[in-house]
């Protein structure tokens, strides 16, 4: 049966402030969200373990984004898994929830049955995010190498690297039930970021892994005291209280950085969405050649797809789409 405080804030972000130390962030908890991307993939558990990182990731950073505005994250390796994908598809409107959708490529047969750390399978490779802000301009795009332990680490890098912004994610997923419940994937985290100044301070010599910046040498000071006290402070957060769902976001906040005095703004809905359709589709395909065609029509004469991320099923006569299959 589930809690109140479950109905409330499963599958939401919450933002926040921390005045006293100039940092803002995010709470972030995922429940349905993961079930109905998970579910429908049936992915090994290490595999279903980054994804689940990965969407909770996405999400942090994506609430930031504007209305309509797209994030995309996209990690490729070169081990077992080669892909993680995932998008962030900001509200149409004022009071509606945003979207998430992901997907990954693996080798299955390289992968082990369970493992108690997932991240090593990805290898080398790189961290990149795309913030596409609709019709009319040009996406920006950012990569930085697969650095740290983890997906969150990967990030904190990206933002040091790339941004300048000292950040910091603590990610935590789980499988976890209410009594008289079964098991869902649920997962929870939060995201710390300095208030980026107008010249950062950044030391002559980076201190990350392979010559990166780190959060550490963006923020000096009286302003690296404060950030360094309230990592202090998020460091005390045990998995329960992150993932839920019988501590919600607020009571965590107030937990972890009463003597800070938080600040919440309004929370934004996560909801599972994809934007595939027959459209895009054919749009798509218009880009293939007759070869490439040809592989994807069946005996029958028809032209098919899959959508990677919801598993939608198209197909289409080639020929009254003016498309020509060399077979």
């Amino acid at each position: 049966m589930a809690t109140a405080a479950q109905i409330a804030w499963d599958d939401m972000i919450l933002p926040f402030q921390l005045d006293r130390a100039d940092i803002r962030g995010r709470v972030a908890r995922l429940d349905g969200v993961l079930d109905t991307i998970l579910d429908q993939h049936a992915y090994p558990a290490p595999v279903a373990d980054l994804v689940a990182e990965a969407c909770l990731l996405t999400a942090l950073i994506g609430q930031t984004m504007k209305l309509r505005w797209r994030l995309s994250l996209q990690v490729r390796g070169e081990g077992p898994i080669r892909l993680i994908a995932t998008d962030y598809f900001a509200p149409a409107a004022e009071g509606e929830p945003a979207l998430v959708r992901a997907y990954a490529s693996f080798d299955a047969d390289q992968l082990p049955e369970r493992t108690p750390d997932a991240f090593p399978l990805l290898g080398q490779g790189v961290f990149g995010m795309l913030i596409d802000q609709g019709r009319g301009t040009t996406p920006y795009q950012g990569l930085t190498p697969l650095s740290g332990a983890s997906l969150g680490a990967c990030a904190e890098t990206y933002f040091a690297q790339s941004e300048q912004i000292a950040t910091r994610f603590l990610l935590s997923v789980a499988q976890a039930g209410v009594p008289g419940s079964g098991l869902h994937w649920r997962a929870g985290g939060v995201m710390l970021q300095h208030m980026p100044k107008a010249s950062p301070h950044v030391r002559d010599l980076p201190s990350g892994e392979d010559g990166l910046l780190a959060a550490a040498d963006i923020v000096s000071g009286e302003e690296g005291e404060n950030w360094a006290r309230v990592n202090y402070l998020l460091d005390t957060a045990e998995t329960h209280e992150l993932v839920g769902p019988l501590v919600s976001p607020d009571q965590l906040l107030v937990r972890l950085f009463h003597e800070e005095v938080p600040r919440v703004f309004d929370a934004q809905a996560v909801r599972f969405g994809c934007t595939c359709s027959a459209e895009k589709v054919v749009g798509a395909m218009a880009q293939y050649s007759a070869r490439d065609i040809g592989h994807m029509t069946t005996e029958e004469g028809n032209l098919t797809a899959d959508c990677q991320f919801c598993g939608a099923h198209y197909e289409f006569d080639p020929r009254k789409l003016g498309f020509e299959a060399d077979r």
